[in-house]
C-alpha cells in the first residue's frame, strides 16, 4: 500500500485493539475492579482523541504507521471531527460497518479516513 492510501482493516483492528490494552492497563493502574469498566472506556476516548489532534493518530495508529486525517483532503483532522468520530468508535456499531471504499461509517460521519502514514 502507497502512503496516502486508505490503511487496510487488519491494521486499524490491531491498532484499535493495542489503544484498548494500553487504556486497560492504565485504567487497571489507577480505578478500583468495581469502577474500572466505566472508566476504561473514558481513558481511551480521553488518549484517542488527545493524541488524534495533537499527532494525528492515537498511540496504537502510530504504532502501526496510520494517520487519521480529513477525507479526502488528505488534511490534519479538527477537534470536532475527533469527537465525533471517537465517539462514534465507542458505539462500536459504525466502527464495523464499512462502505465499499473501506472506511468505517464512523469515518463516513466525521469526514474522515485512516491511512497509512505519510511520513
Amino acid at each position: 500500500m502507497a502512503p496516502g492510501q486508505i490503511a487496510g482493516m487488519g491494521r486499524r483492528f490491531l491498532a484499535l485493539t493495542l489503544d484498548w490494552m494500553m487504556s486497560w492497563a492504565v485504567g487497571s493502574l489507577f480505578f478500583t475492579q468495581n469502577t474500572r469498566q466505566l472508566w476504561i472506556p473514558a481513558v481511551l476516548f480521553f488518549q484517542v482523541v488527545l493524541l488524534t489532534v495533537t499527532t494525528g493518530s492515537s498511540a496504537g495508529q502510530k504504532i502501526f504507521r496510520l494517520s487519521v486525517v480529513r477525507y479526502p483532503q488528505l488534511t490534519p483532522v479538527g477537534l470536532g471531527a475527533t469527537l465525533i468520530r471517537t465517539l462514534l468508535i465507542l458505539l462500536v456499531i459504525p466502527a464495523v460497518v464499512f462502505d465499499r471504499d473501506g472506511r468505517g461509517l464512523h469515518d463516513r460521519i466525521a469526514k474522515t479516513a485512516v491511512i497509512k502514514a505519510i511520513r
